[in-house]
C-alpha cells in the first residue's frame, strides 16, 4: 500500500500517529543513552582488536537506529514530497515492512556521480529500449553523456531459437493459466528439464508450481521455485547440480542468473514484464509523465524483457530456446518494440503444440 496524502486523511491514520508519537519518545531516549555510551567508548585508549570491533559494531548499530527513526518519522508525520513511501507484507513469510524510495533518481546520480567525477563509464547489455538510449538517459539525468552501442560477441542467430506461439490466449484470460501449465509440462518432458521460467508475479509462480508438480515429478523432473526459503544463490547452485530440473523465478531472477552450458537450455518468459499499476514506485513515478504507458511503463518493461532474454546465452558455446508465452508481442502495436530490442535470433512463430518438437530439434535431442 502506497502511503499518499489521501491515506493520511483516513481516520485510522490518526491512531498510527498517536502510537508513533509514544514509540518515538522511547526510541529517542534509547538513542540519547546509546550516544553517551558511544562517546565514552570512542575515548578509550589502548584497546585490543576484538574490543575495537565490538565498539565499531555498536557505533554502526546506533547509526542505523537513528536513520531508521528518521525514515519512519518521515513516513508517518513528515513526508518528503520527493520520496515514495509504502507498507508491504511479504507473501512468503507474512512479514510487514516500511519502505521508502526516491521519486527521482536522476538528480541524486547527477549530484553524487556526474558532478563529482571527471569521467564515468556506464556499461550494461540492457541500457537501450527499442535501440535507443533516450529512456535511460532521461532517468539518469545523463543529458551530456556520449553513447556507444557495441555489438555482441555471441552469434544469437545460430545459437537461439526464439519461439512465439500464435494460438495462445491473452495472458489475462482465465484459460491462460492452463496453457502455461500444459506448455511447461510438455516442454520440460521433451528437453529433460533444463528450463528457467520467468514470472511477473509470485502468486502465478506458486499456482503454476502446484499445477505442474505431479506430472513433472512422475517424469523425474525436479521443480525449484523462488521463495521457498533458500537464497537465490543457493537455489541456483542446487539447480546447476540437478540433472533434470526446472527453476521458477520472479523479480530478481530476471537478472543476475548466470548458468552456462546445457544445464540451462530453455528460458520461458511467461508474461511481458510490465509493472503492476498499483506498485507504489511505479504509480508514483507514472504521475510525472504525460503519457505514462509509452514514456515509462513500456521502456521499463522492455529493459526487464531484455534482461530476462539475456539469462540464456552466457558464453559463445551456449545454445538454447527462448519461449514467449505472451501473445501481445504479436497482437499489440508495441509488441514489435520488444522484439526489436533483442538480438536477431532464429525466429519461429507457430502453434504451441509444435514447441516441444521444435525445441528438441534445435537442441539436437
Amino acid at each position: 500500500m502506497r502511503i499518499t496524502s489521501a491515506i493520511r486523511t483516513l481516520a485510522g491514520w490518526a491512531d498510527i500517529e498517536i502510537i508513533w508519537d509514544k514509540t518515538e519518545k522511547y526510541i529517542r531516549e534509547l538513542i540519547d543513552s546509546a550516544e553517551k555510551i558511544d562517546r565514552s567508548l570512542m575515548n578509550l585508549d589502548d584497546i585490543d582488536e576484538e574490543l575495537r570491533e565490538l565498539i565499531d559494531s555498536f557505533h554502526g548499530g546506533l547509526k542505523k537506529l537513528s536513520e531508521s527513526k528518521k525514515i519512519v518519522n518521515n513516513l508517518i508525520v513528515k513526508p518528503d514530497p520527493e520520496t515514495i513511501y509504502w507498507i508491504e507484507i511479504s507473501p512468503v513469510n507474512n512479514r510487514l515492512s516500511l519502505n521508502s524510495a526516491p521519486l527521482h533518481v536522476g538528480n541524486l546520480i547527477e549530484k553524487m556521480l556526474w558532478h563529482e567525477k571527471e569521467s564515468i563509464i556506464v556499461t550494461s547489455a540492457t541500457l537501450t529500449a527499442d535501440n535507443s538510449f533516450d529512456y535511460i538517459r532521461d532517468r539518469l539525468s545523463a543529458d551530456e553523456a556520449e553513447e556507444l552501442v557495441v555489438g555482441s560477441p555471441f552469434d544469437y542467430e545460430n545459437s537461439v531459437l526464439l519461439f512465439i506461439p500464435n494460438d495462445i490466449p491473452d495472458p489475462n484470460q482465465g484459460s491462460a493459466q492452463h496453457m502455461v501449465d500444459t506448455t511447461l509440462i510438455n516442454l520440460c518432458k521433451a528437453v529433460g528439464g533444463r528450463t528457467l521460467a520467468l514470472f511477473t508475479s509470485y502468486a502465478q509462480l506458486k499456482r503454476t508450481s502446484n499445477d505442474i508438480a505431479p506430472e513433472l515429478q512422475k517424469a523425474g523432473i525436479t521443480i525449484y521455485e523462488q521463495g521457498e526459503g533458500a537464497s537465490a544463490s543457493s537455489l541456483l547452485e542446487t539447480f546447476r547440480e540437478t540433472d533434470q530440473a526446472i527453476l521458477l523465478g520472479t523479480r530478481s531472477f530476471w537478472e543476475g542468473v548466470d548458468i552456462q552450458g546445457e544445464k540451462l537450455s530453455v528460458v520461458v518468459i511467461v508474461k511481458l514484464p510490465f509493472d503492476v499499476p498499483s506498485d507504489p514506485i511505479f504509480s508514483a513515478r507514472s504521475e510525472g509523465f504525460e503519457n505514462p504507458f509509452n514514456q515509462y511503463s513500456l521502456p521499463e518493461a522492455i529493459l526487464k524483457f531484455r534482461q530476462g532474454f539475456g539469462r540464456l546465452i552466457r558464453s559463445q558455446s551456449d545454445r538454447g530456446v527462448v519461449v514467449i508465452l505472451d501473445n501481445r508481442v504479436l497482437t499489440k502495436r508495441y509488441g514489435r518494440e520488444f522484439l526489436n530490442s533483442i538480438p536477431k535470433c532464429t525466429e519461429r512463430i507457430a502453434g504451441i503444440r509444435e514447441l516441444p518438437r521444435e525445441a528438441q530439434r534445435w537442441l539436437n535431442l
